[in-house]
């Protein structure tokens, strides 16, 4: 069995030893000086420098353990866990020892499974079709994945460079978007096809400075699928009208070939009336979609904006915030006025106080802008991503054409239309024109 004595009992010994040998030394003096006091002199003088080098030989690997335990400590400060010290005591110390060593491979195993969490993480985020951009209090960028710096920066990183010096080489449209400070959807204009994407931010704090996590969703391919999946809807209703329609009027021109034979003018005049209603209301049905899928080409024309909005505002109320341009526009004005009537009905009907509705247009260089502004309840994540898909309505009775209908005729004019939640609340609309 090894034994095991404790720092203070190692120390005690020694002192005891010293003592032992100092009296031993002191009583060889004095016999051979016939003097106590003598002895005892020269017991000090020989015990001294031989007490001091047994302390410091005592002391020495003491002071290399605590000098190697400090060294070890600042490296845990430093995020280095690598360092282990030789346990080789069997005292207070070695005990200590063991300890710093246990919890070095604690901190190595935790920051091991850590590593491979981030590891995981990362993959994680860099596979991502999400555009994501993480910026500190200063709007520094200070972390990007692959997705955001193929739309940003054809593939180039961008860490550590102020946001908005990367958005300055953006498309406008998402730039807008990033200013405007709340969520929602865009579109950005492409040589082959038009993107769609869907913008959300959080704001937190991190190392005790604010961050802010930007997230474009490319919605594009998505909404493809969703128009895939409507159509299909459509279809199965615009089948069913017609069977709805057709069966009674096959029945009905049964009945009157047989009416026919035997001349009853009551009961043909049932017959011809009910074909008649039933066809009326089938021409009603068809010419409803019709009308969203044979939209005209837009005439464009100079449009005054003082009559344009004097004539708007006699169709449906809102409030002007701003002055009008003093510069004339280019549109077709019919179809612009279709669009502002729908967006400014949809306005009223989200509940919105009617002051509250208001309609601000912007013209300069760059193009023309129209936002249409409510202050109702706004709309959630799941509807802003569908709102402009044809036929989805979120109104009992509503035939979720209206809001397609915009967005097709603001892009026959090579526009584009965004919806946005307003972050004092309520909804967003911006028509965007390019100059012509």
């Amino acid at each position: 069995m090894r034994f095991r004595q404790s720092f203070e009992g190692k120390f005690a010994s020694l002192a005891v030893l010293l003592v032992v040998f100092t009296a031993l030394a002191a009583g060889v003096a004095a016999h051979f000086l016939d003097s106590v006091l003598g002895g005892a002199c020269a017991a000090l003088i020989v015990a001294l420098p031989f007490s001091v080098y047994a302390v410091r030989r005592f002391m020495r690997p003491v002071n290399r353990l605590i000098t190697a335990l400090d060294d070890g400590v600042a490296s845990f400060q430093d995020g280095d866990f690598s360092v282990s010290l030789n346990a080789g005591r069997d005292d207070e110390l070695g005990a200590l020892v063991r300890h710093y060593n246990a919890a070095g491979d604690v901190l190595r195993a935790e920051r091991h499974d850590l590593y491979q969490r981030e590891l995981l993480l990362d993959t994680v985020i860099q596979s991502t079709p999400w555009a994501l951009v993480l910026t500190n209090a200063n709007e520094r960028v200070v972390y990007s994945n692959v997705a955001a710096r193929q739309l940003f920066q054809q593939g180039r990183r961008f860490e550590g460079r102020a946001f908005s010096e990367v958005l300055a080489g953006a498309p406008e449209a998402l730039r807008e978007a990033v200013q405007a400070g709340s969520d929602g959807m865009f579109s950005v204009r492409r040589p082959d096809e038009d993107e769609i994407y869907y913008l959300s931010r959080e704001h937190f704090t991190l190392n005790a400075q604010r961050h802010s996590l930007y997230l474009f969703k490319q919605l594009t391919r998505e909404l493809n699928r969703q128009e895939v999946a409507v159509w299909k809807k459509v279809i199965r209703v615009i089948s069913h009208e017609l069977n709805n329609s057709l069966a009674p009027i096959t029945s009905l021109a049964h009945s009157g070939r047989l009416l026919s034979r035997q001349p009853d003018p009551a009961k043909l005049e049932s017959v011809f009336g009910t074909i008649e209603e039933r066809a009326q209301h089938l021409k009603s049905f068809i010419d409803g979609y019709g009308r969203f899928a044979k939209l005209p080409a837009p005439n464009i024309e100079t449009v005054a904006w003082t009559g344009f909005v004097a004539s708007l505002s006699g169709l449906t109320p809102f409030t002007l915030e701003g002055a009008l341009p003093e510069s004339s526009a280019r549109f077709d004005a019919t179809q612009m006025q279709q669009v502002l009537i729908n967006l400014l009905k949809n306005a009223h009907e989200s509940g919105s106080p009617p002051t509250e509705v208001k309609l601000a247009v912007r013209q300069n260089g760059q193009g023309l802008r129209m936002d249409v502004m409510d202050a109702g309840p706004g709309m959630s994540e799941s509807v802003l991503a569908q709102a402009l898909l044809p036929f989805y309505s979120t109104k009992q009775s509503g035939t979720g054409l209206g809001l397609p209908l915009c967005r097709e005729i603001v892009e026959a004019h090579g526009g584009r239309i965004s919806l946005a939640n307003r972050r004092e609340g309520g909804l967003l609309v911006s028509v965007w024109l390019p100059p012509l």
